[in-house]
């Protein structure tokens, strides 16, 4: 459905309230529309992820907020470009910002805006359809505005993300396993830390050769941040390698105050874990873990329970596995091939 062509019709709130990235149907549509009313965005349960950094960059480029209540109701005549300070890293606003910034009048400065690689991918792309874009990988972006777009074809970076996840199972089951096709640049947090638990890395440009580590060694803090330092999205999926090292563990979560509750999950297989609060935990290891019923709690915690359904002794069944579909496409034939024993029921 092609909604750019049909601007009166209506978004279908059973679409966007499955996905947070929903909210990115803001800048595509604004600038060619000049309305857009819809239901605000679902996606994980990762405690309140207010929409208020969103509507600040749509007003300060000229929208007017109608509606903000019972969901996201904007319409603009004129987008006009302007100096925006954005009021936290968000990367889907800093992406909303962008779109609508490049088909703005006149020249907008994007500041403290997020530059996570799909950020930058976004700006990679928008540049070579004609959008005119400077500062691609900082937290300042210069956009000149453009009337009008061309068509061009493109290939999106690869999912770092997902591959560190697959990285990461291969650590925590004592793997050897290559991956390739993606940036390796765009992991030197995950790099340092696996090197501080003691995961035998070969790293190239686009790929990276996981070996079996000898003795898995605890880390003294695990802490997310934004880019370039740890991503909260590896946050989960890292915590169950560290079950199986040696020693206590520090994890602290500093994005999201719902991200820690897979934890809850790693204890019923076993795991020794330690709440401080809702954002940092103590792991102690290594535990054996056993397989049972267990849950997926969000995108990245259905990950990493599957991470610790493979480092499991016996049969583990995960349910909620929607969240896991949203972040990893036929995860389970993956990892099949690499010799998993693993089927969707």
């Amino acid at each position: 459905m092609d909604f750019c062509r049909e601007p009166d019709k209506e978004i279908p709130n059973e679409m966007v309230t499955k996905m947070r990235a929903s909210i990115l149907i803001l800048g595509g549509l604004l600038p060619r529309t000049g309305k857009v009313k819809m239901q605000y965005p679902g996606g994980c349960v990762l405690g309140k992820r207010s929409v208020d950094a969103h509507t600040h960059a749509f007003k300060e480029l000229g929208c007017e907020v109608i509606d903000d209540q019972k969901g996201i109701d904007m319409k603009c005549k004129i987008l006009k470009g302007k100096k925006i300070i954005l009021p936290e890293l968000s990367v889907t606003a800093t992406e909303n910002a962008i779109m609508a910034s490049v088909l703005a009048q006149g020249e907008t400065e994007i500041r403290l805006a997020a530059c996570e690689p799909h950020v930058q991918d976004l700006c990679e792309f928008l540049n070579k359809r004609g959008a005119k874009i400077k500062g691609i990988g900082t937290n300042v972006l210069r956009i000149k505005g453009v009337k009008k777009l061309k068509k061009v074809k493109y290939r999106i970076t690869g999912d770092y993300l997902e591959a560190g996840t697959m990285i990461l199972a291969a650590a925590a089951t004592g793997g050897s396993v290559l991956v390739k096709g993606f940036n390796t640049n765009d992991l030197d947090s995950l790099w340092q830390k696996l090197e501080e638990v003691g995961v035998p890395l070969t790293i190239e440009k686009d790929n990276v050769k996981v070996n079996p580590a000898t003795k898995l060694e605890a880390v003294r803090t695990l802490r997310t941040a934004v880019f370039p330092s740890f991503p909260t999205d590896l946050q989960a999926p890292f915590a169950v390698l560290l079950t199986q090292a040696h020693g206590v563990s520090k994890v602290f979560e500093t994005l999201f105050e719902g991200r820690l509750n897979y934890t809850f999950e790693l204890e019923k297989m076993g795991a020794k874990i330690n709440l401080l609060n809702p954002h940092q935990v103590l792991i102690s290891g290594p535990t054996p873990l056993k397989g049972m019923a267990i849950a997926s709690c969000d995108i990245r915690a259905g990950a990493a329970m599957i991470i610790a359904a493979l480092t499991a002794k016996g049969t583990t069944e995960i349910s909620n596995i929607n969240y896991i579909d949203r972040g990893y496409e036929k995860i389970e034939e993956k990892l099949r091939s690499l010799g998993a024993e693993i089927e969707r029921i």
